[in-house]
């Protein structure tokens, strides 16, 4: 089956489904500006949406595929210290798909069942990761140089199920996943700004994924109003959202300058989840509304940009193609 135009398929890593995430917070986010845009931006994030739809179905498609053809890639993934952690893009994947259709005003069984295998297989690669750990800092364990924002993936993700989970009637057992983020949320914090301080930062090309760190705060403040939590708890996780984006875009000139890959991705979702806090907190008028539609903005033209040169990454070849050789290598660890 190794035929030149299979080839590609072998190297359609997990961390494709990111794609899917940044778009469906895309569509969130301009769901959220309605109050602010009016009906436009409810529209635009309807045909994001569908969007997301698409790609995720495509993505589908395609990963089926690779598991037929090139089940030792799979394998692979598995057993990579730091593309495993890129498998829970699927099920978050899956739970943002539903959040943004209970958010056009669907909440048919289909959307509640794809929200269920989201919730449910998060919840399983999560405690996947999770053993891993029990490894310790032996091979397939959680040794400092595998530690990068990926991480948040897979142990955050958790956060996101009250979004569709509560007005979908699943409000205790949001509530009960929410709480697993919500436990392991500073504890990936404080392991990655360890690694930074005795090991330095994490690989040049995975430089984008530092804007991961941007999404727990806001995620879990919309989550938590989202359980009814008072606002001024939501206030306080996004003045940690505004100053993590600050913070990390310190490194915007860096990463700037580098050349587009996969790993560009992990700057989308963060930044639509800031603008969708941001409009949640602010009124139809007055300066927060402005500075919501302000990141909008920004998230769009970033997330625009992200989606072309995708599109001439896949048109030229250099996408699906072989990783470069990182400082981080494959361990012999079982799946």
């Amino acid at each position: 089956m190794n035929t030149p135009h299979a080839t590609p398929l072998k190297f359609l890593f997990p961390g494709w489904y990111a794609v899917v995430m940044g778009l469906c917070g895309l569509s969130l986010a301009f769901h959220r500006a309605v109050p602010v845009m009016g009906d436009m931006a409810g529209a635009v994030g309807l045909v994001i949406g569908g969007l997301a739809a698409l790609v995720f179905a495509a993505l589908a498609v395609a990963t089926v595929l690779r598991l037929q053809r090139y089940p030792e890639a799979w394998a692979d993934d598995r057993k990579h210290p730091v593309r495993h952690t890129f498998i829970a893009t699927l099920p978050v994947a899956m739970l943002l798909l539903a959040t943004v259709a209970v958010a056009n005003g669907l909440r048919e069984p289909a959307v509640a069942g794809l929200w269920w295998l989201g919730a449910l297989s998060q919840l399983v690669v999560t405690a996947w990761v999770l053993s891993r750990w029990f490894r310790g800092n032996g091979p397939g364990g959680l040794q400092w140089a595998t530690a990068t924002p990926a991480l948040f993936i897979p142990i955050v993700g958790n956060v996101l199920a009250p979004l569709a989970g509560v007005p979908l009637g699943f409000e205790a057992w949001s509530a009960a996943q929410f709480g697993v983020g919500l436990l392991f949320w500073p504890v990936v914090q404080v392991l990655l700004i360890v690694r930074v301080a005795t090991q330095g930062m994490w690989p040049e090309r995975l430089l984008p994924t530092s804007f991961i760190f941007i999404a727990p705060p806001a995620v879990v403040g919309l989550s938590a109003l989202q359980l009814g939590a008072p606002v001024l708890v939501g206030w306080a996780l996004w003045g940690m959202a505004v100053f993590t984006l600050a913070w990390v875009a310190t490194l915007g000139r860096r990463i700037s300058s580098m050349p587009f890959g996969l790993p560009h991705w992990g700057m989308s979702f963060p930044l639509a989840a800031t603008a969708a806090l941001t409009l949640r907190l602010a009124g139809p008028t007055g300066p927060m509304a402005t500075l919501g539609v302000a990141l909008l903005a920004v998230a769009s033209l970033v997330i625009g940009a992200l989606v072309l040169a995708t599109v001439r990454g896949l048109r030229d070849g250099s996408l699906l193609a072989p990783e470069p050789v990182a400082p981080i290598m494959p361990v012999a660890a079982s799946a």
